[in-house]
């Protein structure tokens, strides 16, 4: 089973066969340093089985724990930052739709991804009559924009609840024996949850980091699982067939275009509840990627939205990029255009047809427009926005990346460039 197909037809005019061909040794060695363990970064392949070989105690308890909030609070709020935020707002929106948190009676709300005192002071008086839970996620509790999001959020809980019934709200995702926020959350009596050791946070979104708050919000984290776990059949086990391998494809073809000085990656959608799985994408490729001076850079945009801001540069700027397009075949819902008397817009062409019908064709005649204008298209086709799509596309992208950025001959699971700023930061407000 595969709900995943990934369509090539629109690079064939910028890609030669024997460029293919010297592409594939590369390709098959950077495999195999994912599958045998043995390329950089080896120490952070956790997430590799984790489809089959997760916690299924720690899954249990998610799921335990997911009841009991909705159970007696209206809101939780998600404390986190970069891979402690992103793959679960890209699930939640993936699976739900743009105006949930306004016709719900139990709301999912982000903190600790921004400094911003009016981003906090607006939320702070959103949730003022609500009855409020916290999932703090950091490994370590001192990064600084969730460390200050949690200080203010755990003071408006302690002020509302008091100081027992607040510890009761409070969930904690962290490392499973070291670090200050672990620590603190045994002295406070917080229920807690695990970042496994071997998964950085741009790779964890399988794990408790990600599936509390999906699981808290009402989703199926269990077909997720599912679908990573089909993914994993696809995209690594099947290493037989290397060359039927999409994920691998993916990669190779990414890295051939950006031998060929293609050298920025746009990913595209044509539905807003993709709008966060791209800004998920843009964090897992630039992080693993950008290193020693390397790595193609990834950007994202909406359409059709984005065709009215972005579209002359894409048509007509310069030549160095490429887009990668989200399909989705089976839309969750869908509209009929009617017939008007007046037909004052001259759409009634268009009586019978729907906005899905619509949104496809303007897929076909716009990826047709930026190849003739230089742009190379690949295109991911999703069967449906479903938890079982969700968690094969997850595992589709971490291969991918994976093996495109050993491709590159950089370490896929590192981040020193984000150590370097976030020392400056730190030193810049004195704290040595």
């Amino acid at each position: 089973m595969q709900n995943i197909k990934l369509d090539l037809s629109g690079v064939e005019s910028f890609v030669e066969k024997k460029e293919i061909e010297a592409m594939n040794w590369k390709i098959e060695r950077s495999f195999n340093f994912l599958k045998k363990r043995d390329g950089l970064g080896n120490e952070f392949l956790g997430w590799l089985n984790l489809p089959k070989d997760y916690d299924r105690d720690e899954f249990y308890k998610i799921q335990e724990t997911a009841k009991k909030i909705r159970g007696n609070s209206n809101i939780l709020i998600v404390i986190g930052i970069g891979g402690s935020y992103l793959g679960a707002k890209a699930a939640i929106e993936f699976l739900g739709d743009e105006f949930k948190n306004y016709c719900s009676d139990f709301n999912v709300f982000f903190a600790g991804n921004n400094l911003s005192p009016n981003y906090i002071k607006s939320l702070l008086k959103a949730i003022d009559e609500k009855d409020v839970s916290l999932n703090v996620i950091s490994k370590s509790g001192t990064t600084l924009e969730p460390a200050i999001s949690f200080r203010i959020f755990r003071e408006h809980l302690i002020d509302k609840y008091g100081i027992e019934e607040a510890r009761k709200r409070i969930y904690v995702t962290t490392d499973k024996s070291h670090g200050s926020l672990k620590r603190y959350s045994i002295e406070q009596g917080y229920e807690t949850f695990v970042i496994p050791d071997d998964i950085g946070g741009r790779y964890s979104v399988l794990t408790s980091v990600g599936l509390l708050p999906i699981c808290i919000c009402g989703y199926k984290i269990d077909e997720i699982m599912l679908g990573a776990e089909c993914g994993m059949e696809n995209y690594l086990l099947n290493d037989n067939n290397l060359s039927k391998n999409i994920s691998c494809k993916y990669a190779a073809i990414r890295n051939i275009l950006f031998n060929k000085n293609k050298n920025i990656e746009i990913i595209v959608n044509y539905d807003p509840e993709l709008k966060f799985f791209t800004e998920w994408w843009k964090q897992l490729f630039g992080e693993s990627e950008g290193k020693n001076h390397k790595g193609i850079f990834p950007a994202s945009l909406n359409f059709s939205t984005d065709l009215h801001s972005m579209g002359q540069y894409i048509q007509d700027g310069s030549r160095n990029i490429f887009e990668t397009v989200l399909c989705v075949e089976n839309s969750k819902n869908d509209i009929a255009i009617k017939e008007e008397e007046n037909n004052l817009d001259g759409l009634n062409f268009l009586n019978g047809k729907t906005l899905d019908f619509v949104n496809k064709k303007v897929f076909k005649g716009t990826r047709f427009a930026h190849i003739d204008g230089g742009v190379p298209n690949l295109a991911i086709s999703l069967k449906k926005l479903d938890e079982f799509t969700f968690g094969e596309l997850i595992y589709f992208f971490e291969v991918a990346c994976a093996v495109s950025a050993y491709s590159l001959d950089v370490n896929p699971f590192d981040q020193p460039g984000v150590e370097m700023y976030k020392k400056n930061m730190l030193d810049l407000l004195e704290k040595f």
